[in-house]
């Protein structure tokens, strides 16, 4: 099947969840009760999604002839597994709502570590639009690393995305969509060589110097639109310093608070929020697929 083409459905991922021995209800959400390494067995980087010398494509086709493309990045060190089987277990509900409301919308998956210490600090999918985004998901590696230095390298979503994709929205002039999740600050730059991995080794481009995070922001935002889910999980003691981190950089609407019940509505808001600025990007809403939403404009799950 050629990469991007094809349409999420609610059918064709009960059925692979049950092939993985998971239980759904009728909308599709996963209910089995399931830890962290048992949602995510990858023991190792997996080849699929080694990011090392690649570009990954985000095209238009006859199936979505006007895409946008989301990296969601997320972190894949300690703290963070169990936002990430929160996301896994109702990527279908994530999947259906955006359809509802976006024609064409393609997703990429990243698990982003810590480039100064990790073995492998980046992990990046395909562009995709069907069951294959929960397929790649499930590849992601766990390596529950990450160095003590209050920080995690999330920046690296904003670098892989600026100098490894190719994006058709960007030769219509629009942008695509980065939203990384963790619950670290945001890092000051981004290193040419770690303790066991950098940017050089992970990804095989020749580089100078360390990568500074405003002059990256100042760049990578002109190709996305960048936002950040600070997950609070009852683990956090840096709230204010990781706030003031990230808003050094970005701004209120760009900087977005969840917890483990509402990260993933809090993805949803964020990506048709942001595509309602062109309306290119909206599906016709018909009498009997509207969304809820209250006072604020926020989606009702």
């Amino acid at each position: 099947m050629i990469m991007g083409c094809g349409t999420w459905d609610t059918d064709s991922f009960r059925s692979y969840s049950t092939s993985k021995g998971l239980t759904t209800d009728k909308l599709g959400f996963v209910t089995s009760s399931v830890s962290n390494q048992e949602m995510f067995k990858a023991r190792d980087l997996d080849s699929a999604l080694d990011p090392k010398d690649v570009i990954r494509e985000c095209c238009d086709s006859d199936d979505h002839p006007n895409t946008l493309p989301v990296i969601l990045a997320l972190d894949v060190t300690g703290s963070m597994g169990q936002a990430a089987v929160e996301v896994a277990k109702k990527l279908n509900g994530i999947m259906t709502k955006l359809y509802e409301n976006i024609k064409d919308v393609e997703f990429m998956i990243m698990g982003i570590g810590d480039l100064s210490c990790d073995y492998y600090p980046i992990q990046v999918s395909q562009f995709e639009s069907d069951i294959r985004i929960a397929e790649q998901l499930d590849k992601i590696y766990f390596e529950f690393g990450g160095g003590g230095n209050m920080y995690e390298s999330y920046t690296a979503a904003w670098y892989f995305g600026l100098h490894h994709t190719k994006l058709d929205c960007w030769n219509r002039g629009k942008r695509g969509i980065i939203i990384t999740i963790g619950d670290e600050r945001i890092n000051p730059y981004l290193p040419m060589h770690g303790r066991r991995s950098g940017l050089v080794d992970a990804l095989g481009d020749n580089l100078e110097k360390d990568v500074e995070t405003p002059e990256l922001f100042e760049e990578a935002s002109k190709k996305f639109d960048i936002y950040h889910i600070h997950v609070k999980h009852g683990r956090n003691y840096d709230e204010e310093n990781i706030e003031k981190s990230f808003k050094s950089i970005l701004d209120e609407e760009h900087f977005k608070k969840a917890n483990l019940d509402n990260i993933t509505e809090t993805i949803v808001n964020i990506i048709v929020g942001a595509a309602e600025k062109d309306e290119s990007y909206i599906a016709p809403v018909s009498a009997i697929d509207q969304v809820s939403t209250n006072e604020n404009g926020e989606i009702v799950w």
